[in-house]
């Protein structure tokens, strides 16, 4: 097993790839570790060493390190990285839906709330929300918050961002009443963009194609395997969240599990594609660019390698 940074050679097939989630040890990654624990990366030929980031360096910090070789990132993120110059390729795309709420207090309406202090989180994911704000003019201000709801939960803010798939939940469990009118939905309203999938830097992606198409197709199995067999895939996030010391438990984790699944389920299709759409990639680049987020048109050929 290789830590921190893997030296390259000319043989892709005897290195490891680490592999750094964005965020710690969930559901969220479920199909990474199931091809991990079922042997999907061995029957491959693919090394891949799974490593959670810090508090203190993210995920994308390590890969700028070369202290791992591949990430996840939500589509928009990895455009405004693309924009700062760090060519990125993405050969992987689970999420086919935007997952992304602004969840109101005391049953009011988000778009009514103008002026509003809203939670976001502190290491990013929040470009859409921030073009919606401009663009129906509601003048937000933004109020950091590391990865809990107990800003909003102790009344310090009149709304917060969350993910349908985790900080949701935690609001339901924390007796926080969810309706059609205090939960807005960002897919629901023209901002469903795709959020993560699996990147690497370009240079690397070049140098070890085949490679990175076998990572890609071990962990494409591996969440085919979740989809059907999500509480043996439960087992195993389980054994990753204690590894970690992760402060969660199996009821969280199947919601979130559930949910994650969902939205890899493209809405027209009615099918998982594990692909990144290039309609979605223009309609983010879009979004951005108008409200000055990125400085030029980021493109799906871009963004896949083929330019």
């Amino acid at each position: 097993m290789v830590w921190g940074c893997v030296a390259q050679t000319a043989q892709a097939q005897d290195e490891t790839i680490v592999f750094t989630p964005q965020w710690t040890a969930q559901a969220q990654f479920a199909g990474y570790y199931v091809a991990e624990a079922k042997g999907f990366y061995r029957e491959a030929g693919v090394k891949v060493k799974i490593e959670h980031p810090s508090t203190t360096q993210p995920a994308m910090a390590c890969m700028r390190k070369n202290q791992c070789q591949a990430t996840t990132l939500q589509l928009c993120q990895a455009m405004e990285i693309v924009d700062e110059g760090i060519p990125l390729v993405n050969i992987l795309q689970t999420s086919m839906n935007n997952a992304m709420v602004i969840v109101s207090a005391k049953n009011q309406d988000p778009l009514t709330q103008k002026g509003a202090r809203v939670g976001i989180w502190s290491v990013g994911f929040g470009q859409l929300a921030i073009c919606m704000s401009i663009k129906d003019h509601l003048n937000y201000e933004w109020v950091r918050f590391a990865q809990n709801i107990n800003l909003f939960v102790a009344g310090a803010l009149d709304a917060t961002l969350a993910m349908s798939y985790n900080e949701y939940y935690q609001l339901v469990q924390a007796g926080i009443e969810m309706t059609h009118k205090n939960v807005y939905r960002f897919c629901d309203h023209g901002y469903n963009v795709q959020e993560d999938g699996v990147y690497m830097e370009r240079s690397y992606y070049l140098k070890h194609k085949d490679q990175a198409r076998r990572f890609a197709q071990a962990s494409r199995k591996g969440w085919e395997w979740a989809a059907q067999h999500p509480e043996e895939t439960l087992d195993i996030v389980m054994q990753y969240v204690n590894k970690n010391g992760i402060a969660t438990n199996r009821v969280i984790q199947r919601l979130m599990l559930k949910e994650v699944l969902r939205l890899q389920v493209d809405r027209e299709s009615k099918k998982r594609e594990f692909r990144l759409r290039p309609d979605m990639v223009q309609r983010a680049s879009t979004l951005m660019l108008e409200n000055q987020m990125l400085s030029r048109d980021i493109t799906y050929k871009e963004l896949v390698g083929e330019k």
